[in-house]
């Protein structure tokens, strides 16, 4: 899965679908994809801030104001896509909960924010799992003879 049909299957396919599997090419690409919005929303709004009087400029206002809109507008679709990842690991969508309150814990958040980064990196499951076909090889459980 390339960038574009990675960014169109998160936000116009699977909006808010968390049923399912995501390989890992899915979940790695949204995430640059965020990393980068956010990131070129970022670079006016700093520009336009003011410096000499440490107040942010209304131009800044409405640059942050878009960049909080954004971030709603993603919210759903990362915690989904962040789901069926785990569903490709072959884990409950309940772990991506249990991960966001273990990050209010000093330092279990730091471990637990380790523990997700490494579950996420790792390869899923091969072939079906109780979440559903391969993302990677979905015609490779057709009948030949059907």
């Amino acid at each position: 899965m390339g960038f574009s049909q990675a960014i169109q299957t998160v936000l116009v396919r699977k909006y808010a679908t968390f049923s399912g599997r995501a390989a890992r090419s899915e979940y790695w690409w949204f995430a640059l994809f965020t990393f980068l919005a956010v990131f070129v929303l970022m670079i006016p709004a700093m520009m336009t801030m003011d410096f000499s009087t440490g107040e942010p400029s209304t131009l800044s206002f409405i640059f942050f104001g878009l960049l909080g809109i954004f971030y709603l507008a993603i919210l759903i679709p990362t915690i989904a896509v962040g789901v069926r990842r785990l569903h490709d690991r072959n884990m409950s969508g309940w772990w991506y909960l249990g991960f966001i309150a273990a990050s209010f814990i000093p330092f279990v958040g730091f471990l637990a924010s380790i523990a997700m980064l490494v579950i996420f990196c790792l390869k899923g499951t091969d072939g079906d799992n109780r979440f559903g076909p391969d993302p990677l090889k979905p015609m490779g459980r057709a009948d030949i003879f059907a």
